[in-house]
């Protein structure tokens, strides 16, 4: 992967939190950096999939689930289970 060299300008108290997760991980500034940036970005577009997928539901909602719930449960109860597993309380 290609890389491009970028200045960008960090408080002393920052440099020297970021310089002692360094030491203490063994690990460069720079691959930390590079890491806290993907997954703030990375973060950016989980929220904006989440964001389009309410939105989809709001516009088509999904459909009512409660006879599959009905004809999962008559599936569970209808496997052949070992007494020591199967939980009757439910």
């Amino acid at each position: 992967m290609a890389r491009t060299q970028t200045l960008v300008q960090l408080s002393d108290e920052l440099i020297a939190e970021l310089d002692a997760r360094a030491a203490r991980e063994g690990r460069s500034r720079s691959e930390l950096v590079r890491e806290a940036l993907t997954d703030y970005l990375h973060g950016d577009r989980e929220a904006e999939i989440d964001r389009l997928i309410v939105e989809s539901y709001t516009r088509q909602p999904q459909e009512d689930l409660l006879g599959a719930e009905q004809i999962g449960r008559a599936m569970i109860a209808a496997e052949p289970w070992e007494p020591s597993q199967r939980r009757d309380d439910q």
